[in-house]
């Protein structure tokens, strides 16, 4: 007999919150009416596919083992699921979804990624001391052009540092593209302004798409106006204290961080080690970029760049 509770009085009763409620009626509804036994029917059904759907990367070891690589390769259960559906559209037995990944992580079978993934730290970015009075002539966020806030196109870049912990030297220059994601990393063990820019210029050289820069207010940006000119770009600054405003570079960081945690040495680590965890940044695939990785966009975006170069000069045209 309907006696038209509310939910609220039901939920009273039960000792459960209202929403706990409203979403199961709607989850287990059929046609618009909550039945008890359909309810529970479809609870059943629910669960035997979700334990199919983590069986089902146990039961093939093809997939198992792709899975396996990119979780080591510090992917998370999300990029991995959502990958394997933007490349297996028409191939079922090679999708599974993220609750399948991470129930299989969980298992009996998962156990070494399991522990691996345990030894893994979040870290934050030890920040250099800024200074406000030290830094003159900036040209902050707020005048930046609207199509760099909008990842219009290649080459608008945010940089950051990463420090070495108390009693370590030398930083790590992070330059992240807010389009691509694409990440340039330059280790600099001697701390002096002159090597902090021929640290930038050696990105330059690999990413000559740059062109402007956002950038935090850290001392050894004084001389701003030199390194623009070096570069030949455009140089904006975040307001004091808005870490962030530059936050596709602040969100590189905290995957540095894995690899290096806080209060590290950074001149413990090899030149080799920094080029290893820059191609490590690029392969990551990011939900952001619809399932590409940060390389994969960089070199669609350069190519089509060279394309419309050319088709400019056979049409007589000058190209960007």
């Amino acid at each position: 007999m309907n006696r038209q509770y509310s939910l609220r009085s039901i939920a009273r009763v039960l000792h459960r919150s209202v929403s706990t409620l409203s979403d199961e009626i709607a989850r287990n509804s059929a046609n618009g009416v909550y039945d008890p036994e359909k309810a529970h029917a479809k609870a059943r059904v629910r669960r035997q596919n979700a334990k199919y759907q983590a069986m089902k990367i146990v039961g093939n070891r093809a997939l198992q083992h792709h899975i396996e690589t990119l979780l080591f390769d510090d992917q998370s259960p999300r990029a991995i699921a959502g990958r394997l559906k933007k490349e297996h559209k028409k191939d079922a037995s090679r999708r599974v979804s993220k609750e399948s990944i991470y129930r299989y992580v969980g298992s009996v079978y998962g156990r070494l990624v399991e522990a691996y993934r345990k030894k893994k730290k979040n870290g934050n970015a030890k920040k250099r001391s800024q200074s406000k009075g030290s830094l003159s002539d900036r040209v902050f966020i707020d005048k930046r052009p609207d199509s760099i806030n909008r990842r219009r196109r290649l080459g608008n870049a945010e940089a950051d540092f990463i420090v070495s912990g108390k009693g370590g030297k030398g930083i790590l220059l992070v330059v992240v593209d807010r389009k691509s994601r694409a990440a340039f990393l330059e280790l600099i063990l001697k701390v002096t302004i002159a090597n902090v820019h021929r640290a930038f210029q050696c990105i330059k050289k690999r990413f000559s798409e740059m062109r402007t820069l956002t950038l935090d207010n850290d001392i050894l940006f004084q001389r701003h106006k030199e390194l623009e000119q070096l570069l030949g770009l455009k140089i904006y600054f975040c307001n004091p204290y808005h870490s962030w405003e530059n936050g596709t570079v602040e969100n590189v960081n905290k995957y540095i961080r894995r690899e290096i945690p806080k209060g590290s040495d950074l001149s413990h680590y090899t030149k080799q080690f920094i080029r290893n965890l820059e191609a490590k940044l690029n392969r990551r695939i990011l939900e952001v970029l619809r399932f590409s990785t940060p390389e994969e966009v960089l070199e669609r975006l350069r190519k089509q760049k060279m394309r419309l170069s050319a088709e400019k000069k056979r049409s007589g045209g000058c190209s960007d």
